[in-house]
């Protein structure tokens, strides 16, 4: 089918914002990229869409997926129509996200210290004490420089009238952007001159910006600290990307095997002797990072770690207990800290959120279920979730009775309508729901913010869960430069 064709076949679908196409035609900012699509020949496309998934394959660009019993490692799915943002909108995201960072990083350094936004009634005590992921072990621990959330990722979506809104943040930690790179090296590869025509920013900076940051935790005064990537290892789902960051910052790629504490120092065991580590980027949760103060069990971790840290003997990014912040009942109060850290508006609008504690909601919510999505609060992944439209009565029911026996650890949010794009599925366009996570490094020096990010897609026709985990993909995210516009 030629491009012409496949433009005219495709049907946006009702009530949802399409990327590319308005009432009016094409977007400006898709112009370029759907003039040169007009000139490839009837099975370019589909060359183009086999080539990418060869690239892929050959380099073992995976994730795994532990509920569905197939085996270990899964391709991941990429489309190969671009998701393009406009630079107006990108700048808007951009401050956005700075602005809310900044809030959730100052309630982290509070809620471990003097926890005024407790005293002043902002956020209720009982929230953040009832949070499984409130670390008592890091009350009055000093974190260097006072920044909790070095890295981040915050989840976006579009509602059927375009606007962006925040449906979560990701502060422990956040997964996916070695697919942001990966996506764009293959997009290089199957439209290498598309990219420098449309002015697209780049986003290979990334890495780089990521180890001056970490360089930059180093207590030590020498030429050449020793920075790790703490990873559970080769089963966990993201250890593609934890192998791919540690060899694209130049960085050891260990697991809690590989180090020990000594003296409250952590060293690297090494083939010439132990080596002192000054900075782990651990891809471990809290609970597994050490056995001898959190799970008795774990051996992902190293024992000695915690005090180690305490002590100030290494830096541990993200701090540990980062998840009191990224829990999704605090999450309805991220505007709220916004407004009392900062005196600001917040930029970027939450999604309305039930919290099930609140017996009102809970009666409002309960009789709309059809209409609401349902998650637990520390879940992530897309699993513990109930979407009303989709869900049988039956689930409905298991739901409502799990939420009367624990209402605490549940939000409820209103189905939104996740914007749509184009995507190329057995050789047709058809549209898709997508999200959008931006990664955001923050560091002695501030924020950084690489244009671009991880656009997911609900493979699944009909579906709303981007989730690779539930069978979602993903595409190569363009942020436009100022001049393309």
């Amino acid at each position: 089918m030629s491009a012409n064709a496949l433009l005219r076949s495709y049907q946006e679908q009702a009530h949802v914002w399409d990327e590319m196409f308005s009432a009016g035609g094409i977007r400006p900012e898709y112009r370029q990229f759907v003039a040169a699509l007009e000139t490839l020949e009837g099975q370019e496309m589909t060359r183009k869409d086999e080539l990418a998934k060869k690239l892929f394959m050959s380099q073992g660009i995976t994730f795994t997926v532990y509920s569905d019993g197939e085996g270990i490692e899964k391709i991941f799915p990429f489309d190969i129509i671009p998701r393009i943002i406009k630079h107006a909108e990108w700048t808007t995201i951009e401050a956005g996200i700075k602005q809310r960072l900044k809030a959730l990083n100052i309630f982290l350094k509070d809620i471990y210290h003097q926890q005024f936004i407790i005293k002043d009634g902002i956020i209720p005590a009982a929230l953040v004490y009832s949070c499984p992921q409130f670390l008592r072990e890091m009350v009055n621990v000093h974190v260097p420089h006072d920044v909790y959330t070095h890295v981040a990722g915050v989840d976006l979506i579009r509602d059927h009238d375009g606007e962006f809104y925040v449906l979560e943040d990701n502060l422990r930690t956040p997964s996916g952007v070695s697919y942001m790179l990966e996506n764009r090296s293959i997009t290089y590869r199957i439209f290498p001159d598309l990219l420098p025509k449309n002015n697209v920013q780049p986003v290979k900076d990334y890495p780089d910006l990521l180890l001056r940051n970490l360089l930059a935790l180093a207590d030590r005064q020498v030429s050449e600290p020793t920075v790790v990537l703490l990873s559970p290892g080769i089963f966990n789902s993201a250890y593609f990307e934890h192998s791919t960051l540690a060899r694209l910052m130049g960085i050891s790629l260990v697991e809690g095997r590989d180090l020990l504490v000594h003296n409250h120092f952590v060293y690297m065991k090494t083939t010439k002797g132990l080596a002192r580590v000054d900075v782990i980027y651990r891809r471990v949760d809290d609970e597994f990072l050490d056995p001898l103060v959190f799970r008795p069990d774990s051996t992902l971790g190293v024992p000695g770690l915690y005090w180690a840290y305490r002590k100030g003997n290494v830096a541990i990014v993200n701090a540990m207990g980062n998840g009191v912040a990224d829990d999704k009942a605090v999450y309805c109060y991220v505007p709220d800290m916004i407004r009392y850290y900062l005196n600001e508006e917040p930029i970027l609008k939450n999604v309305p959120t039930h919290q099930m504690a609140d017996a009102d909601a809970r009666q409002h919510v309960f009789e709309r279920m059809d209409r609401m999505v349902i998650k637990r609060t520390n879940e992530s992944g897309g699993y513990g979730m109930l979407i009303g439209s989709a869900a049988t009565e039956e689930e409905m029911d298991d739901f409502r009775r799990a939420i009367t026996a624990d209402p605490r650890s549940f939000i409820a949010q209103p189905i939104i309508s996740l914007s749509a794009t184009p995507c190329y599925i057995n050789g047709a366009l058809q549209p898709r729901r997508v999200d959008l996570r931006p990664y955001a490094l923050c560091g002695p020096s501030g924020i950084d913010i690489v244009p671009g990010g991880l656009t997911r897609v609900a493979l699944r026709e009909g579906s709303l869960v981007v989730n690779s985990s539930q069978g979602g993909g993903s595409k190569d995210t363009w942020v436009l430069g100022p001049e393309a516009e």
